[in-house]
């Protein structure tokens, strides 16, 4: 998936927000096993800055959480286009709960105490869901092909991307009505890097790829995303 911070493209990137201690270090060492890069969050509101500052391909969120519960949360990543796939842990299990969940924005729900063959199971299907699902996302008479991660030209032709080209397309088609500062962006693609000039580097490559109207600057501010 996503090759930021030395991640192999064929790694999924998990965000595990759960309170309890315990049951946190169980998965992780889980999850890693499986695979994954895990970052955990103890609180919601570690996990809602981790989720708005880092890619991540699915996210495991206990519904009762301290600072800022579960569907909180998750309703916030939603309302900031945070399209990662989401499945929430509840002891809570009536029909009203998870439909709160699912309202929220959650893609899966799971009742604790659960079946860790089956956690594996449905965070497998929502990694699944997120590799060969058919979203894209506008940009002027193109689009950003989420499954294939290129951007489609209006003639159709596709043009490959790297993975941080995608990445940082991808911020600022997310929200594009948005500025995004040049700080801003180097922590949410290029969080390894020292220098804020690591996101004119790529914006450079991208409008050498696709056009200079692809990415606008918006001087004195930041970038957001322009047209094809």
């Amino acid at each position: 998936m996503l090759q930021v911070s030395g991640v192999s493209p064929d790694v999924h990137r998990l965000l595990l927000v759960e309170d309890d201690a315990e049951l946190a270090d169980m998965l992780t060492e889980v999850l890693a096993d499986e695979g994954y890069q895990v970052d955990v969050a103890r609180d919601g509101q570690r996990g809602l800055h981790l989720g708005l500052t880092r890619p991540y391909d699915v996210m495991v969120i206990d519904r009762l959480l301290p600072a800022l519960d579960g569907l909180n949360l998750l309703t916030r990543l939603r309302s900031r286009a945070i399209g990662a796939r989401a499945l929430l842990l509840t002891a809570l299990g009536t029909v009203d709960d998870r439909v709160a969940g699912l309202n929220a924005g959650a893609d899966d729900y799971l009742i604790k105490p659960f079946d860790l063959d089956e956690l594996s199971a449905r965070l497998r299907a929502l990694c699944r869901r997120t590799s060969d699902g058919a979203e894209a996302l506008p940009i002027g008479t193109g689009r950003l092909d989420l499954g294939l991660r290129d951007v489609v030209l209006a003639d159709g032709t596709r043009v490959a991307l790297s993975a941080r080209e995608f990445e940082l397309l991808r911020v600022l088609a997310v929200r594009p009505r948005a500025v995004h500062t040049r700080a801003e962006l180097r922590r949410r693609v290029f969080d390894e890097a020292a220098a804020t000039s690591i996101v004119d580097t790529y914006v450079y490559y991208l409008r050498r790829k696709l056009g200079r109207t692809a990415v606008r600057t918006v001087h004195g501010l930041g970038y957001r995303i322009g047209e094809l």
